[in-house]
């Protein structure tokens, strides 16, 4: 699952790995989150250890009766210099990396980021971990956009340079099924638990 709104998902503001916490919105939509999910059971419950996934991950956690474990592993794409700032901002000390990125998104392009290959090679290492350390069982992952476009980018069989298919929305549901010894997409971008959508492009 993604995150609650965060102040800057609020304010359409880069994160990247920088650490604002949860807005209102935000913990309104955990909470939404924990009931629909409260009385299930679940065998885990992991968490990026940013803020806003940590608030998350608490308010989920109390309604499924489970304790968080924060991952490191799972936070979003460092984003080097652009962290911080406002997409307006970007194309003004950025004119050509961000005139690039909106033709084509790629993390490659971000000055001082932390690129495709290693955050890659990041996410798909602690999806892996953790599906070999749990064969049976749902287990919950709270984490942040650009990890769960990662995540759906490995099942399918594509790199995820940057390249955004799918919307992944705050406090969405996405399912990855292990069947077979293979991966499958059950579900994604689910807010099916939420009075209504929130919108708007973000990074984080």
């Amino acid at each position: 699952m993604r995150h609650g709104q965060s102040i800057w998902n609020h304010e359409h503001r880069i994160q990247g790995q920088l650490d604002p916490p949860l807005s209102d919105e935000g913990r309104r939509q955990a909470g939404h989150l924990g009931r629909r999910l409260a009385g299930r059971p679940f065998v885990g419950l992991y968490s990026s250890d940013l803020k806003r996934a940590a608030e998350t991950s608490r308010v989920v956690g109390q309604a499924i009766g489970i304790e968080p474990t924060p991952m490191a592993e799972l936070r979003e794409i460092y984003l080097g210099e652009w962290e911080g700032l406002l997409t307006e901002e970007l194309a003004v000390r950025f004119p050509e990396a961000w005139a690039s990125w909106t033709e084509e998104p790629n993390w490659d392009l971000v000055p001082g980021g932390e690129g495709s290959a290693a955050f890659e090679e990041r996410v798909t290492g602690v999806l892996d971990s953790l599906f070999a350390r749990h064969h049976e069982g749902d287990v919950l992952v709270v984490t942040h956009g650009g990890v769960i476009q990662i995540a759906l980018h490995h099942v399918v069989g594509r790199p995820g340079r940057g390249i955004f298919p799918f919307r992944i929305q705050n406090a969405s549901l996405t399912v990855i099924e292990q069947r077979n010894g293979g991966l499958v997409v059950s579900g994604v971008n689910d807010i099916g638990h939420l009075d209504e959508g929130s919108g708007g492009l973000e990074i984080g």
